[in-house]
Formats: structure tokens, sequence, C-alpha cells
């Protein structure tokens, strides 16, 4: 784990986390200086995003009202209070906590070894929302479905915690640390990302 803009650049590969609040993070990456290491790396080497690492990937979030990064198309909704009950109809919370079911929607070396509808552990209130249906590469549901994964090229993201999610996350986690994306962006930055939209 690092805070270095120079680390990151060295990185052979990055995974990008998240904790708290996406302006917080945003605002500390800023402050940092990451910001255009973070960019450059998810442009060129294999780069896998978690919870908060996924969303900032994407345009803006209902959270705060922030901008993100614009590397993927899309927007981070809340989950909206109205809508947030069971079959039963009772009442769920949210944050969403706790292991859910990930249907895989496109076959991806991250998934290998991992069994289609394996749970994973979820801490959410946002989740995200894309207008490229291309991009989504699991999906979840609480209690309606909602994008849990997205893959385009070297970038692989998740809303869920591997690293909480037993058996299936450390394969997960062991299947980034192999991953060789076949077609890593060669173009510059500003290219890659005019791209994204």
């Amino acid at each position: 784990m690092t805070g270095d803009p120079a680390a990151v650049a060295r990185a052979a590969r990055v995974v990008f986390p998240g904790q708290g609040a996406m302006p917080d993070c945003m605002r500390e990456m800023n402050a940092r200086g990451l910001r255009s290491a973070v960019l450059d790396a998810a442009c060129s080497k294999p780069f896998l995003g978690i919870c908060i690492g996924l969303q900032m990937l994407f345009e803006r979030s209902e959270e705060g009202d922030v901008a993100g990064l614009s590397v993927l198309p899309g927007r981070v909704r809340r989950f909206p209070t109205e809508t947030m009950v069971d079959a039963s109809g009772a009442r769920l919370k949210v944050p969403h906590m706790g292991w859910n079911r990930v249907r895989q929607l496109a076959a991806h070396p991250l998934w290998r070894g991992i069994p289609d509808q394996s749970r994973f552990y979820f801490v959410h209130s946002y989740y995200v929302e894309t207008a490229a249906p291309g991009l989504v590469a699991g999906t979840s549901e609480y209690p309606h479905q909602f994008t849990c994964a997205i893959a385009r090229d070297n970038v692989f993201a998740v809303q869920f915690h591997p690293e909480k999610s037993a058996t299936a996350g450390l394969q997960l986690l062991a299947n980034f640390a192999q991953w060789q994306p076949s077609t890593l962006l060669a173009r510059p930055r500003q290219q890659a990302l005019a791209g994204a939209g």
C-alpha cells in the first residue's frame, strides 16, 4: 500500500481500493498527487478497483455530488430508500452489508476457478450505473439487480471486497496477481480517456 505516485508508476500492476466516502477519497487522492499516476495505471497495466475504487473510475457520484475519474462511462447511485424491501415486504437496510451471490455475465480471467453464483462480501450504500452494458462483468441483487463487477481491457473492478470474501475472494486476487491482459492500451492517456465516454 502506498500514497507515493512514483511507487504507483513503478508498479507492475495496481490495486485501487477505497475506504470511507467518495468525496473524501477523491480529495485525498488529489491532495497526494496520485490522480495522474492512477489514470496512467488504468490505461497501461493490470488494474483492479475494489469498492470505492470501482466507483471512482466512473464520471460522477451522488455521494457528495462529486466528479470521479471518468475512466469509464456512468454514474454512481445511492440505493433508493423507497424501494429497499425484500420479497416479503420487510425493509432492507442501507448500507448493504453481508454476503451476496454474484452472477458472472462475461467470461474473464479473473473469474477463473470461481463458480458462477459464488458469494462475496459487500459493504456499500452506492452502486454504479452505466449505459455501456459491455462493461458489466458481474451483477448481484439487493433487492434489485445492480452492477458489481466491470471489465474493460486491462481494468477489472468490483463493488464487493475480495479480501473479505473467503475462498472465492482469494481466488480472484490470485487470478489478478497472474493476469496478463492480452491488450494493454498503448495510446496516450488523453486518447484512452476520450474513448471511455
